[in-house]
């Protein structure tokens, strides 16, 4: 039967996804298994002839005894005996030593694989979806919880492959000594798949929960650490320190309770009580003569190969439980719907710049953001954009790049509806530079060149000079090289915003959008990379969101929004006369 998918839009593809069931937790982690068939084949051969080894030894010692008893017993025979041993425990030291590797290569094999699905996964879906996640959770899911999938097979499955082995090779060399022998060995077995049972009925949904506690106590740390400026600023350490406390808490009563399942593992206590009834099971027939000394040492050694199986499944059956509770987590994101495509066979061509709204509607669930509205803008055209806090500004410009789709209306870039653009093609011409700068921890270099891989260092240049960045740059001891701290924690706000901008220079874009994107930068610093900002908007669409003055006069026009509807259009000196709403705007300045 051909695996079920799940047929999703994304926004991003890597070009190498494979196809894996996705219909349930374990039915994905098998789909995973089987890209490797042949290692789980060798080692469950090797586990085989492993088990089958030890078990024999058993059996020879039993026969070693059966010789010695004998009266006049030959010491020859005796060689023989303990000769075969030495071979079935070579055999079972290297078949070990097999079933390991091949386990192991699968497991971590698995964990790339499903790291590589999770995060190709992650990179397309919509800011719509991460926007509903919290990024703690998430990184548990992609490190802790796929890690999962690795210790669930090494040593989790190997351990259970072991286990079933370690019952199958006991239970048949027993038959072969003697049927009569059966008996307690297959109560033994009855009881065990029942208390096994049970003890993963009970196990399962404590490990789910203890799954879950985690990445709830992972969020909350990582919320705290990246805001903790305003944790410390606010003098809310205690209570950051109390509330961390309290989930750290909750994640260790989930152990403690995993631990209660644990001691209540029943599995050992049949095997305890079955061992005992087989010593008198053996002593009876050994008592009717129906049996000899030998073959009651190898019937007692085989009960005892019991003992191994049964204890490790105490430890396997955790780490698979583990391993598929995660495994349900990550499907979680995997299967999540997300709402845009990337539509790799859409229109693909070099952008004019000519854009259109065609009474456009957005709403942020249910909290309406944008009505109605409608405008043109001609290729190389300048437009500004203003209107109060909310009023739908940068909506406008997250509409026109897909970051989310309009739930009404139309939009069209040269004549084309956006959803029928390939995203790639799309975004890859429109930059936007915001007042909030996000930059990566690399060098300086690396982040003005983080949409131009391959980009020259003189190029790089050109446009840090351009953005007026380069002089503050090489103030740096390592200049270009500087590694900033996480999110450009150690550069100011203007600093940034200049990086920012010279990032978009080099991006070269046929529309771009500034979005409050000299908010932190001093008016004579402004000036000087307003004239760039002219220089490189001559030839393509520019959207300006501000309520600077100086930056709103080099508009060629001004949208006025007010609660998501476009109230006035037109240049400014008209607007300052035709439009209330516009006057108001520059009045409480």
């Amino acid at each position: 039967m051909a695996p079920k998918t799940v047929v999703q839009n994304l926004e991003f593809r890597t070009g190498r996804e494979r196809h894996y069931n996705r219909s349930g937790a374990v039915a994905w982690i098998v789909s995973h298994s089987l890209r490797y068939p042949l290692f789980p084949l060798a080692a469950l051969i090797a586990s085989i002839i492993n088990n089958f080894s030890y078990s024999e030894i058993q059996v020879m010692i039993g026969r070693a005894f059966g010789v010695i008893t004998t009266p006049g017993w030959d010491l020859q025979a005796l060689y023989g005996v303990v000769a075969f041993i030495i071979v079935l425990a070579v055999g079972q030291g290297v078949f070990g030593l097999v079933r390991n590797y091949a386990i192991e290569f699968m497991a971590q094999r698995i964990e790339r694989d499903a790291r590589d699905e999770l995060y190709g996964s992650l990179l397309g879906k919509s800011l719509t979806f991460h926007g509903r996640r919290r990024i703690g959770d998430v990184m548990a899911r992609a490190t802790n919880d796929v890690h999962q999938l690795n210790t669930m097979f090494s040593p989790g499955v190997m351990l259970l492959i072991d286990s079933g082995m370690g019952l199958v090779a006991p239970f048949v060399l027993v038959a072969v000594l003697d049927w009569r022998l059966l008996i307690v060995p297959l109560v033994f077995v009855v009881l065990l798949f029942l208390t096994v049972w049970d003890y993963a009925r009970r196990l399962g949904p404590v490990s789910a929960a203890e799954r879950e506690q985690f990445g709830v106590m992972n969020s909350d740390l990582e919320e705290d650490i990246s805001g903790v400026e305003i944790v410390k600023s606010n003098v809310r350490e205690k209570t950051s320190w109390e509330k961390f406390r309290d989930q750290a808490r909750r994640y260790r009563d989930f152990y403690l309770k995993q631990g209660i399942v644990q001691s209540k593992y029943f599995p050992m206590l049949a095997f305890t009580l079955c061992w005992a009834l087989a010593f008198l099971h053996g002593l009876w027939l050994y008592g009717q003569k129906l049996i000899g000394l030998g073959e009651l040492v190898s019937f007692l050694g085989l009960m005892g190969a019991f003992r191994f199986p049964t204890f490790i499944s105490l430890y396997s059956f955790q780490l698979v439980q583990m391993g598929i509770a995660g495994a349900r987590r990550i499907l979680h994101l995997l299967t999540a719907k997300t709402e845009l495509d990337e539509n790799p066979g859409g229109t693909a061509r070099p952008i004019r710049g000519a854009v259109e709204f065609k009474n456009v509607g957005f709403s942020y669930g249910d909290k309406p953001s944008l009505a109605d509205v409608s405008f043109r803008v001609e290729p190389g055209e300048t437009v500004a954009i203003v209107g109060k806090t909310g009023s739908g500004k940068s909506t406008i410009t997250r509409l026109l790049n897909r970051v989310y789709d309009a739930t009404a209306g139309s939009i069209l870039v040269d004549g084309v509806d956006v959803r029928e653009w390939s995203i790639g093609s799309l975004r890859s011409q429109i930059a936007s530079i915001e007042q909030d700068v996000f930059l990566f921890s690399r060098s300086i270099r690396e982040n003005i060149a983080f949409g131009s891989p391959g980009v020259s260092r003189q190029r790089v240049e050109e446009v840090a000079r351009a953005a007026c960045a380069h002089d503050f740059i090489m103030e740096f001891k390592d200049g270009y090289e500087t590694v900033i701290g996480e999110r450009g924690v150690t550069l100011s706000g203007g600093q940034k915003q200049r990086i920012a901008i010279a990032r978009a220079f080099l991006t070269d874009p046929r529309i771009l959008v500034l979005d409050d994107s000299t908010s932190a930068i001093d008016s004579r610093t402004e000036d000087e990379i307003q004239k760039a900002m002219r220089r490189i908007s001559r030839e393509r669409t520019t959207f300006i969101i501000t309520h600077r003055l100086s930056q709103i006069r080099w508009a060629s026009r001004v949208l006025v929004l007010e609660r998501g509807r476009v109230a006035a259009s037109g240049a400014h000196e008209e607007l300052l006369k035709a439009s209330p709403e516009y006057a108001r705007i520059f009045m409480r300045r």
